[in-house]
C-alpha cells in the first residue's frame, strides 16, 4: 500500500500577533513546520510528504530550508483560497491510490506511532479521525446569549491527522464548499462517510496563540 501526507501550511499569524505565519515561528530554534514534517518523516510506513502553501511563501520556504539545512524530501503544492481548497489541490496532485493523511502543519508535536496508528486504521476501515474527550466542563453559546452545560463525554476534540483512502477522501472533495467545512472530517460525513475515531493525543496540540509556543517547548523536551 502507497501512503500519503498532506500537510496543509494556511494560517496567518493574527492570533500570535505576530507578523509571521504560525507554521514559520521558531520552536526551539526550527521553524514549527520543519518539526512537523519531521513527524512524518519518522514515521515506519515512510509516507510521500505533499506541503500545501500559500503560493507567496513558497519562496521563503525554499529560504529557510537552505538557511536550516531542512532536507526532507517532499512536494511543494500551491495553497487554495480556504482550508478546503488547499487540501482539494494537495489530492488533485497525488495521481495514484493508497491512504492519505491530511495533518495541520502548526501540530508540529504529532508522534510518528499516532500517524502510523492512523494510516493502519484508515486501510482497515476507510477512514481514521485522531480525537480526544475534553476534560474541562462545556457549554454551549445558544441564539440568545444564554448557556447550557453540555454532557461533556457526549463530546470529542478532534486533532489531525485525518487519514482517509484517497478515492473516499477524493470522492467527498468533489461536493462545493461549504462554511461548515472545518476539517476533512466534515467533508467526508457530509458526503454520507461514517466518520471512524481512533484516540489522538493531549499533547498533540495546535499552535494558535503566543503560549502555545512554550507549550510545546515544555512539552517537546519532556518526551526527548
Amino acid at each position: 500500500m502507497k501512503y500519503y501526507a498532506v500537510i496543509v501550511a494556511g494560517g496567518s499569524g493574527s492570533r500570535m500577533q505576530n507578523k509571521i505565519a504560525k507554521q514559520f515561528l521558531l520552536l526551539d530554534g526550527k521553524p514549527v513546520l520543519m518539526h512537523t514534517m519531521e513527524a512524518f518523516a519518522a514515521c515506519a510506513l515512510n509516507p510521500e510528504i505533499l506541503l500545501v502553501l500559500n503560493i507567496h511563501q513558497h519562496q521563503y520556504w525554499e529560504e529557510l530550508c537552505k538557511a536550516h539545512s531542512f532536507t526532507i524530501p517532499h512536494q511543494l503544492i500551491k495553497g487554495g483560497e480556504q482550508r478546503f481548497h488547499s487540501v482539494k489541490n494537495g489530492l488533485k496532485a497525488i495521481k495514484g491510490k493508497g491512504i492519505v493523511a491530511i495533518h495541520d502543519a502548526v501540530r508540529p508535536l504529532v508522534s510518528p506511532e499516532l500517524i502510523s496508528r492512523s494510516f493502519e486504521a484508515a486501510e482497515a476501515e476507510g477512514n481514521a479521525v485522531a480525537g480526544i474527550q475534553p476534560t474541562d466542563s462545556v457549554r454551549k453559546i445558544n441564539f440568545d446569549g444564554k448557556t447550557e452545560a453540555l454532557n461533556r463525554n457526549e463530546l470529542l476534540l478532534i486533532q489531525t491527522p485525518q487519514t482517509f483512502n484517497i478515492d473516499l477522501l477524493r470522492k467527498a472533495y468533489q461536493q462545493p464548499f461549504r462554511n461548515e467545512f472545518t476539517d476533512d472530517a466534515s467533508v467526508a460525513e457530509y458526503s454520507g462517510f461514517t466518520i471512524n475515531i481512533i484516540e489522538g493525543a493531549r499533547d498533540n496540540i495546535k499552535i494558535t496563540y503566543p503560549e502555545d509556543l512554550e507549550m510545546a517547548s515544555f512539552l517537546k523536551k519532556k518526551s526527548s
